[in-house]
């Protein structure tokens, strides 16, 4: 018989951690939302970054950000290698203060503010470089898709799973030149293609949630974003596969030196970028797919709209928060 006070504790402060990543969250948003739509993308981050900074220092974890805003020397706040929180377990952390900086300066779908945390060691170290990246949902046979397989074949083998045709599923990927070709060969395999300007964590999630209108999310966007996407895709049993992309020497070595000596090159696997118990933490600052972003409803009053999820539950919670700032001593500017 397991004595309940043996596991208690952790199960306990497991999820009072899930909670405070809302929190987090949930500041930065508000932040950032105060800067949507006035074209200012850098301000907009940086009230993000202040925020969620802040947050965090209210957080009972003893963390170390290996996904942030750049190194030490180019960003004031939430840099790589930064000790946050209070004190407690030792967490690794993955931050994207304001994933889709441009949709929040020009006011369009799908910003939102991200977090996820991990056992000490267990994200993958990953420099601000491109990532290749495949994603699909749960409920599929292993493998399903494969970032060496070409995308007609990942998008036949995804339709024989899903006993669909290849023209009932929808690619999603980021508009961008370098695209063009897995767009055209999409559309003539049959597809239909869905395109983003900004946001790949938002559109690798929406693989994973019923009604999200995505069956398959591929191309190339920056490796932090992977490791925050994998840890997502963790929680909701998904399917993930990524690669690291150079564009010279420098970068090669620094991925080199980040590591571990494991080859930089190598095909990574959802457990390579996101292992162990995983928590993670987004909230909506304009509205989209996966979220709805911040309601301003007076000068002191606001609401949040949160998705919060833990892969040792495989619990995804949809919270909704409602903000009095007269009532709390740091009161968003």
């Amino acid at each position: 018989m397991i004595d309940p006070t043996s596991v208690l504790p952790y199960r306990v402060t497991d999820r009072n951690l899930a909670l405070e990543l809302v929190r987090v969250t949930e500041a930065a948003a508000i932040a950032s939302d105060r800067w949507t739509g006035r074209g200012l993308k850098n301000d907009a981050d940086g009230a993000a970054v202040q925020a969620m900074r802040a947050a965090f220092d209210t957080v009972a974890i003893d963390g170390i950000v290996t996904i942030g805003e750049g190194e030490m020397d180019e960003a004031p706040m939430l840099y790589i290698g930064e000790k946050v929180g209070s004190g407690g377990p030792a967490m690794d952390i993955a931050v994207d203060p304001l994933e889709g900086t441009n949709l929040c300066a020009k006011s369009l779908p799908n910003a939102i503010t991200v977090v996820a945390l991990a056992e000490r060691g267990k994200f993958l170290h990953a420099p601000d470089i491109y990532m290749e990246k495949i994603v699909v949902g749960p409920d599929l046979p292993d493998d399903v898709v494969n970032l060496d397989s070409s995308i007609e074949e990942n998008l036949r083998n995804l339709a024989k799973a899903k006993k669909r045709d290849v023209s009932d599923l929808v690619l999603c990927t980021l508009d961008r030149e370098r695209h063009e070709e897995l767009i055209a060969r999409a559309r003539q395999a049959g597809a239909r293609v869905q395109l983003l300007s900004d946001g790949d964590v938002a559109a690798a999630i929406a693989t994973c949630i019923d009604g999200g209108g995505v069956d398959l999310y591929a191309g190339s966007g920056g490796a932090p974003e992977g490791v925050l996407a994998a840890a997502a895709i963790r929680c909701m049993n998904g399917q993930m596969q990524g690669r690291l992309l150079f564009e010279d020497d420098a970068q090669r070595e620094r991925a080199r030196e980040m590591a571990d000596g494991k080859d930089p090159t190598r095909l990574l696997g959802l457990h390579d970028m996101a292992a162990g118990h995983v928590l993670f933490s987004a909230t909506g600052v304009t509205t989209g797919s996966l979220l709805k972003g911040v309601e301003r409803i007076s000068p002191t009053r606001a609401k949040t709209h949160s998705i919060v999820m833990r892969s040792k539950s495989g619990t995804v919670r949809y919270i909704e928060s409602h903000h009095d700032f007269s009532l709390k001593t740091n009161r968003p500017s």
